[in-house]
């Protein structure tokens, strides 16, 4: 008898078991449904609402706005960046005083909301311009953007020294053998081996860090920055339109999914190469 005779003969795939209505798919369908219901009353009232002057007036602040919101958080995302690497390193340091002195900076940023930070900076700093004009730094504390954006950076470095670490660690210890067996130093060990396996690792944490750094952003308005949210508060005192604030959430929304969309894209083209 030939080998070809004992293979077995191609069959059909079995059929797919019916999945059952239990509880968490009725809830999960009833969830959809509100949702989509939801959305069609929005856009009816959207366009039931719609009124040409408004647009006209307000449409360019909105814009201004968005642009406002994404410069503060780009620059301070990169900021804080920045600062998060030698952070991150401190944390892991084997010195106890760095390590001790970068646990208890991330203690405070991470365990205090951004708003009371913010105010801090702000409003605390206020009570003491003298002694920063003579050191020639009021002349920097004393505008709300530079507040604000010295405030993000310090917050968002925390939590950018966290995910990096947890990144840095999560890379295998024979990564750092065979590069001492290629004869690399550990800073060029570090540089050209480790930390780009760890920016892969940490991409998708640093994608949610930034979307929260953007919805947290609305925070500013209360510091008299004219932001999304402070345009927002602005159309809404001169119209009473409580549209205004839907419009300013479906610009954050878009702003989110486009984040998360693009960060999606970056991740599948760094990690195509282990995918079949």
């Amino acid at each position: 008898m030939g080998i070809s005779a004992t293979i077995t003969s191609p069959r059909a795939p079995p059929p797919m078991t019916p999945r059952p209505w239990n509880g968490a798919r009725i809830l999960g369908a009833g969830l959809v449904i509100l949702w989509a219901l939801i959305a069609v009353a929005l856009t009816v009232f959207l366009v039931h609402r719609w009124i040409p002057a408004y647009a006209a007036e307000y449409g360019p602040r909105y814009l201004s706005g968005v642009q406002t919101t994404l410069t503060l958080v780009v620059i301070s995302v990169g900021s804080g960046a920045l600062l998060s690497l030698p952070l991150a390193l401190g944390r892991m340091s084997k010195r106890v005083v760095l390590r001790k002195l970068a646990t208890l900076y991330l203690a405070f940023f991470r365990g205090t909301p951004l708003i009371a930070q913010l105010f801090l900076i702000y409003y605390g700093l206020g009570a003491f311009h003298k002694q920063l004009d003579e050191i020639g730094l009021w002349v920097f504390f004393r505008d709300a953007w530079n507040c604000a954006l010295f405030a993000f950076t310090l917050n968002t470095a925390a939590y950018q020294a966290e995910i990096l670490r947890g990144a840095i660690e999560s890379v295998p210890l024979g990564q750092y053998q065979s590069a001492a067996a290629l004869g690399l130093k550990k800073f060029q060990a570090f540089r050209k081996i480790v930390l780009p396996q760890a920016l892969i690792v940490a991409l998708r944490p640093y994608g949610n860090e930034i979307i929260l750094m953007v919805k947290g952003s609305a925070i500013v308005a209360i510091v008299t920055i004219l932001d999304l949210m402070g345009e927002t508060r602005y159309a809404y005192s001169r119209s009473f339109e409580f549209q205004s604030y839907i419009w300013a959430a479906l610009f954050y929304l878009v702003i989110v999914e486009g984040l998360r969309s693009l960060i999606v894209w970056i991740e599948n083209r760094l990690t195509r190469h282990l995918k079949r």
